[in-house]
């Protein structure tokens, strides 16, 4: 029940989802991880909100691009009648771990506005950090509310819809 209920079941709830998910992670995710690495002040923030709308789009590439092989990996740790959280919990995992790689990389390229190879040379050192960070915001906050979302719109949409009895 929880599958149909509070996930997407169609394109465009797919679109919401993302978007959810996607605006409320960039807008937490990428202050912290700049505020860690260049402190926390004003000037830093008011920094970071200048960029946000360019990681934004890099996240909503990446997350069309490591969808399906977060489900793959998700697929393999996983088994067919596990519960709904543990397929939840191991799919943010998945989708966190092939994101979070591309994003420590990509991330300070466009935070720093220049591409070097400082992020790939600091890689092991920053992204156990932004992976565990990443990971709390999708799975405690960013991902429940918009399953909760979702919850609620097919709530609405399963009343209106016509009860049939074969």
């Amino acid at each position: 029940m929880d599958f149909h209920m509070r996930l997407p079941r169609g394109k465009r709830e797919f679109a919401l989802f993302m978007a959810i998910v996607s605006i409320l992670s960039v807008n937490i995710i990428a202050p912290l991880i700049t505020c860690f690495e260049l402190g926390f002040s004003f000037a830093v923030w008011g920094d970071v909100l200048r960029i946000i709308p360019f990681v934004w789009l890099s996240v909503i590439a990446l997350v069309l691009l490591t969808y399906k092989p977060a489900e793959w990996l998700t697929d393999k740790i996983i088994a067919k009648d596990d519960s709904f959280r543990a397929h939840i919990t191991i799919n943010i995992m998945c989708t966190v771990l092939f994101m979070s790689i591309f994003l420590t990389v990509i991330g300070t390229w466009i935070g720093g506005r220049r591409i070097s190879l400082e992020p790939i040379q600091l890689f092991f050192y920053k992204w156990p950090r932004n992976f565990a960070l990443s990971f709390a915001v999708e799975a405690l906050f960013a991902q429940p509310i918009a399953r909760a979302v979702l919850y609620k719109l097919h709530k609405a949409a399963d009343a209106k819809a016509p009860v049939t009895v074969s």
